[in-house]
């Protein structure tokens, strides 16, 4: 029934939107700062500690929810517990706003809006970034996050589904990502030490392996809904250069999927932080780039339809595989 639940919950967040601030985002927030300073004490191996007892007592206690529902109650109950994860975990919703807002400043010739919501939603400086670098990094930013939000998940939920585990799949993968991102920075709020390497390390290195495969899946998906060819090209000479490197795949095949000119920043590998320890930090000289056009703002509309399109690919895929269950 994962796909009944999925669909309800897509259905439900384009509704009924999740704040953005909100309980949950701020109770796990709290719990990953809570279990960074009571178990990082400072041996290599508190790491992993500590990882894992972050992303641990979540997953225990929404699986442990979901079989009390399922065996006390019913199928049909813990389905609702299915959704009601889905709901906080997943969807366009938790990023779309900043991808609207932009390119209506865009569509409106208020170009110094766009960039102040450019600086807004990556906490950059965009004071001095041209429009055609604007309408690259929305391109660039929205497309990991509907991959991050929508298809990661997506993944992960069904496979673990699937296997009887309920929304496991979905808050392993979300506290994965959280982490990722909160314990690579210098500092985590509500705390003064900065992030010790130890976490840094093992968040990075658990976020790439969880991400691996759902990432190909994702620029898979892509390449099947856009310009096949051109995204498998870029996919195949990203990946000679930068083997490990999760991000990176999904953008090239982006960039060969809708003929935009991607690369910088977000194209970047940013230090080890998804492969691993020693590779290159960057793309080789005069290559900092992929093939295609200039960003315009036809381009973001193409990637809207990319998306959108892969999201029924894997709707369709999902409900072929969920009736051929019941059929069987």
């Amino acid at each position: 029934m994962s796909f009944f639940a999925i669909l309800i919950a897509l259905l439900l967040e384009q509704a009924r939107p999740l704040a953005r601030s909100n309980l949950v985002q701020a109770g796990y927030r709290a719990w990953t700062v809570t279990v960074r300073s009571n178990f990082d004490a400072g041996k290599p191996h508190h790491g992993w500690l500590a990882w894992v007892m972050a992303v641990l007592l979540p997953c225990v206690v929404v699986l442990g929810i979901y079989f009390a529902l399922l065996h006390l109650i019913g199928w049909p109950v813990a389905m609702l517990w299915n959704v009601a994860v889905l709901y906080v975990t997943l969807g366009f919703r938790q990023f779309s706003h900043h991808f609207t807002r932009i390119r209506d400043a865009l569509d409106a010739g208020d170009e110094y809006a766009a960039r102040q919501a450019l600086a807004d939603w990556q906490q950059v400086d965009a004071s001095e970034v041209p429009r055609s670098e604007v309408v690259r990094h929305v391109i660039e930013y929205s497309v990991l996050a509907a991959h991050r939000h929508v298809f990661g998940v997506l993944f992960w939920f069904s496979v673990l589904s699937a296997l009887g585990l309920g929304p496991l799949g979905a808050v392993l993968y979300r506290m994965a990502e959280y982490l990722s991102r909160a314990w690579s920075r210098k500092g985590v709020e509500g705390l003064q030490a900065p992030t010790s390497e130890r976490l840094q390390r093992a968040a990075a290195k658990a976020w790439y392996v969880i991400d691996w495969l759902p990432a190909r899946l994702t620029a898979l998906s892509f390449a099947m809904v856009g310009s096949f060819e051109e995204a498998i090209d870029n996919w195949r000479l990203y990946a000679q250069r930068f083997p490990n490197d999760n991000d990176g795949v999904i953008l090239a095949a982006t960039a060969g999927a809708i003929n935009v000119r991607l690369g910088g920043e977000a194209l970047r590998r940013r230090g080890a932080s998804y492969g691993e320890e020693g590779d290159e930090a960057q793309w080789e000289s005069g290559s900092e780039v992929t093939p295609g056009r200039e960003p315009e703002m036809a381009h973001l509309r193409s990637v809207v339809g990319l998306v959108w399109r892969s999201v029924v690919v894997w709707l369709l895929l999902l409900a072929l595989l969920t009736f051929a269950r019941l059929l069987g």
